[in-house]
């Protein structure tokens, strides 16, 4: 008797693993979602296309909108969430502050937790300054990127994009991260707009 439950119990495990899918990466608008490609795309630089350069990004807080200028004018416009306390510029670490001010994009990272990653020159030599005068660290590790893994596939985005949910930073849906990608290269000025 105990060999048959033993004998059962290995059936099923052996094709629980097999139809699972345990070995499938999420998926990111019908494929599959591969750190290493996404690695591999940064050392051969086959992440930017020059025929869809930009010329800068403009962030408005207040309408929580990100504006890709191309040759002068609009060439895309996105919904964004910013920090969990946007009201205001970024001072301190852990305020929850998207900062505000004329920044531009230093690298591009492969993320595990956020798909893709445009990391945003904050801080600037005068947030520095202004931090060091109030005696404030005034952190930094700010980027531009796309949702958690929970939301790989997007059926989220109805919800993260009416709610400010970053530590500071902005966050777009992953098909925009997939287009800004391409069209992104280090040195691209990033200009936030705060409240008016």
């Amino acid at each position: 008797m105990y060999f048959n439950y033993l004998k059962t119990l290995l059936f099923t495990v052996f094709f629980s693993i097999i139809f699972s899918g345990c070995a499938q990466k999420p998926e990111v608008d019908g494929k599959i979602y591969i750190l290493d490609t996404c690695r591999e795309e940064l050392i051969k630089k086959e992440d930017f296309h020059q025929e869809e350069k930009i010329d800068y990004i403009l962030i408005d807080k207040q309408k929580r909108k990100m504006y890709v200028y191309k040759g002068g004018k609009i060439d895309e416009e996105y919904s964004i969430s910013l920090g969990k306390n946007p009201i205001g510029t970024k001072e301190k670490q852990g305020d929850f502050k998207t900062p505000e001010g004329s920044y531009w994009i230093r690298k591009k990272i492969c993320s595990p937790k956020y798909y893709r990653s445009l990391s945003i020159s904050y801080p600037s030599h005068e947030d520095a300054k202004k931090a060091k005068a109030k005696g404030l660290n005034p952190g930094g590790d700010i980027t531009i990127h796309a949702q958690p893994t929970w939301n790989a596939d997007g059926n989220g985005d109805d919800y993260t994009l009416t709610h400010n949910w970053t530590n500071g930073c902005i966050a777009v849906t992953n098909s925009a991260m997939k287009k800004l990608w391409y069209c992104v290269d280090e040195g691209v000025p990033v200009i936030i707009k705060g409240q008016s």
